[in-house]
């Protein structure tokens, strides 16, 4: 038994070794795969082993003991040795579990901690994107680190050309907010997604964050909502309220401009009636700059509007007179239906 124990806990420590290099190299699926099909077993067979040898070796003591006081010691020694062995089980699994789990929540941490300071490069997927989804992207450089993006000409804020190098991309994108097709909520609390973007930009008054939270919640009319459950997972709420709260934490930041890349194409009617609600009071505040193919709702929505067709402006104008004395014969047939 003493001999299996032994065998068992130096492919135990080989396995504990695999799941460590795993996780170092970035491996973490393959890591938990490794841990749940092998380690796992292998630990519980191991513990179980170990509880028998301890206990072989009380009997084996009891019944020693009365003949021989050097018998004795042995097996007082015996019981040491497993003991220690599985100190240094619980050791090595616990490492092997921490770091399975450590490293994954630090990678999290700082993607996270990069995207609330305006870095979406890496969060955003460009797969299947259109144009209009393409040119909000470039609005607030956030195609700048995506292989083979080129940009031609020019994007101007405030007078500024914001693909200029002595403009800072991070000051940009909190100048520029952007809410997205699905909501994308970070997996913290609903109060933790608001104070994040803030945090990361040196705020750390906690009264000060209170009320950031309380008015970047009620513009975004979710407050009334949920006052009264801020600690709870932003993933409780329903996909109309989780968007509304990415809008809070977009605001939280203070931003002059927000971005939507069809910001409603994923929710149910009712959502869809809230949200455009929100846009007519935000617009009033901020420009607001809304990606959609829903012409009722550029109509409803929008002061402005701009009509793309395969990369090109085919015609700006102002909303009225795009929908009812459009300029454009190819504008004229896309709002009629007559193709598109």
């Amino acid at each position: 038994l003493l001999a299996q124990v032994q065998g068992d806990y130096t492919d135990f420590s080989q396995l504990v070794t695999q799941v460590t290099d795993l996780i170092h190299a970035g491996k973490v699926d393959e890591a938990r795969t490794l841990e749940a099909a092998q380690a796992g077993p292998l630990a519980d067979r191991l513990e179980r082993r170990t509880n028998q040898l301890v206990n072989r070796a009380e009997a084996e003591m009891l019944t020693r003991i009365e003949t021989s006081h050097q018998a004795y010691l042995a097996s007082q020694q015996l019981i040491v040795a497993a003991a220690a062995g599985s100190v240094a089980l619980a050791l090595l699994l616990g490492y092997a579990v921490s770091w399975s789990l450590i490293g994954p929540i630090k990678r999290m941490d700082a993607r996270l901690k990069a995207i609330a300071a305006g870095d979406f490069s890496e969060h955003v997927e460009l797969r299947n994107r259109d144009e209009l989804g393409t040119l909000a992207s470039n609005l607030n450089r956030m195609n700048d680190e995506i292989p083979g993006a080129r940009l031609k000409g020019t994007i101007k804020l405030d007078g500024e050309d914001i693909y200029q190098r002595r403009v800072n991309r991070e000051m940009l994108r909190k100048r520029v907010g952007m809410v997205f097709q699905r909501p994308n909520p970070f997996p913290m609390s609903i109060a933790d997604n608001i104070t994040y973007g803030p945090k990361i930009h040196g705020e750390s008054s906690r009264s000060k964050l209170a009320e950031l939270v309380e008015t970047s919640l009620r513009s975004a009319a979710l407050w009334d909502e949920v006052k009264d459950s801020l600690k709870k997972s932003a993933f409780d709420l329903s996909g109309g309220q989780q968007q509304r709260l990415c809008i809070a934490r977009a605001l939280s930041v203070e931003p002059e401009v927000l971005l939507m890349d069809e910001p409603c194409s994923s929710l149910d009617p009712n959502s869809t009636h809230l949200i455009e609600q929100l846009i007519e009071e935000l617009k009033q505040k901020y420009t607001v700059v809304i990606v959609t193919h829903n012409m009722q709702q550029a109509a409803r929505v929008s002061q402005k509007t701009a009509f793309f067709y395969k990369g090109e402006i085919i015609e700006a104008d102002d909303t009225a007179t795009m929908f009812t004395k459009p300029s454009n014969k190819q504008t004229e047939d896309y709002i009629w239906g007559r193709f598109g």
